[in-house]
């Protein structure tokens, strides 16, 4: 659809950006924290630094801030390290975490900045995982009540909440994003049995939150993206089915409706890995109702049928883009009709809006983009980050949000990846994303200096003129 005037961003739009707790802030272990599977089981390629330090956000969020304001946020999307609140997970409390993060929110409310509080990031207590982590349904209890200290601490301060950042990935990539621990080392069975506990968390939580704070909002945080058929071949389309609903709808279904989507539960069965439902589950999932969908996106898929052989399970490259398919049920296509990266991923706008409009098609929630960005080898030359590559891609995917706003879907935030650099996973600072430059190598902290790049600007500009100089 063409349209002849767009519709303009909303003059209430959340101009946000994101981090995660143990990507940006270091401290790992400071001021009572505990060790989370991050800090235990994390494996890094050779010279590749650790989250131990990270950006130092922990000690240096108040200097952040003030360059977040000067950057024209009015939302800032992070995350609260669940291990600095509780340190084993479900014991003793730890004031001194608690403290910490009423200082940040309030550095944010002081610049009329919009917490946007994602509660679990990939950051499992290490106690948990050590005791089986989400394979028990003991952790579904400790989740809620983090959930509740969280609400009691913070509800009078944090208006928006999600719940669990990208649980497809961590159950679909799990092992290579390093974020399930020993208690990720399972089979199928087990894996899809701590799919569904995380889910009866996340339900417990949200209508915990709408009882305690009836004015906030919650919703969850998956990776989202448009599935495309190889080809306009039947069997293609009917792969393309198949795998949005295991990457994709399996995970907003259950969020929103409360129910298993027809097509993933059958190929659950067919591996023998549906989960064990207990009595009172599904009423439980039915009863927590989301008030909008968060999700992050950075690019789309493109599969074909199965062919039954081993093009079936050949990986099509694109860093942690990467789309590997699998026997029987479909196989990645590289789409020729897509640029890509320096690390190989597809890059596509178009895409963007075409994953806002199924998702708004579907579920009629409110949507906001929690994550959409560009890793990078940025280099700092003579003070400065010329960063017009991620200025680009920015551009054409908020171009893609104000044609998806035109359509009529209900976009209310964008929270590109990352407010300020933090550590990649596999890449470490090398690769960076954020809008500000921290000043560090893998192996040199140097004076971890922070230097507004180019796209700072750039998006200072956008922010400034609510988007309408996107198309100046």
């Amino acid at each position: 659809m063409q349209h002849e005037q767009l519709t303009p961003f909303p003059g209430d739009f959340l101009w946000g950006a994101s981090t995660s707790a143990y990507q940006v802030e270091g401290g790992w272990d400071a001021d009572g924290k505990g060790p989370s599977v991050i800090d235990i089981h994390m494996h890094r390629p050779e010279g590749v630094t650790d989250f131990n330090v990270a950006a130092d956000h922990y000690h240096r969020y108040a200097e952040d801030v003030e360059l977040f304001a000067e950057l024209g946020l009015n939302s800032y999307r992070f995350s609260i390290a669940w291990t600095r609140i509780v340190p084993d997970g479900d014991g003793e409390v730890n004031p001194a975490g608690v403290a910490h993060y009423h200082r940040v929110i309030d550095a944010l409310l002081a610049k009329g900045i919009e917490p946007v509080v994602t509660m679990y990031h990939f950051d499992l207590p290490a106690a948990l995982d050590a005791r089986g982590g989400w394979s028990e349904r003991a952790t579904i209890d400790a989740f809620e009540r983090y959930a509740r200290i969280l609400f009691e601490e913070y509800g009078s301060k944090v208006k928006f909440w999600l719940t669990i950042n990208e649980q497809n990935m961590m159950i679909l990539h799990g092992r290579a994003i390093g974020t399930t621990g020993r208690s990720g080392q399972v089979g199928g069975k087990e894996l899809y049995q701590q799919n569904h506990h995380m889910f009866l968390a996340q339900a417990r939580a949200m209508v915990l939150c709408h009882e305690l704070l009836p004015e906030a909002k919650i919703g969850p945080a998956p990776n989202i993206v448009s599935v495309y058929p190889a080809t306009s071949a039947p069997e293609d389309i009917i792969a393309a089915d198949d795998w949005d609903a295991i990457r994709n709808l399996l995970y907003v279904d259950l969020s929103v409706r409360g129910s298993y989507h027809n097509l993933a539960w059958a190929y659950l069965k067919s591996k023998g890995w549906e989960p064990e439902i207990l009595h009172g589950d599904l009423e439980l999932l039915a009863a927590a109702k989301p008030d909008f969908l968060a999700f992050n996106y950075y690019s789309t898929q493109t599969v074909g049928a199965s062919r039954g052989d081993s093009s079936d399970i050949q990986v099509r490259g694109g860093d942690q883009q990467i789309v590997r398919g699998e026997m029987g049920l479909y196989r990645a296509v590289k789409n020729e009709h897509l640029p890509v990266n320096a690390f190989g991923w597809e890059i596509d706008p178009v895409g963007f809006r075409t994953t806002m409009r199924r998702l708004w098609d579907r579920y009629q929630l409110p949507l906001i983009i929690t994550e959409n960005g560009l890793g990078a080898l940025d280099e700092l030359v003579d003070g400065r980050v010329r960063d017009d590559y991620r200025i680009e891609f920015l551009k054409l995917h908020l171009e893609q949000i104000r044609l998806a706003i035109s359509d009529g879907v209900d976009v209310f935030g964008y929270c590109p990846w990352t407010a300020i650099d933090v550590i990649s996973t596999h890449q470490g600072i090398s690769k960076r994303y954020g809008f500000i430059y921290v000043d560090r190598t893998e192996d040199d902290l140097k004076e971890l200096a922070r230097v507004r790049k180019d796209s700072f600007f750039w998006y200072q500009d956008v922010i400034a003129t609510g988007g309408e100089s996107l198309s100046s």
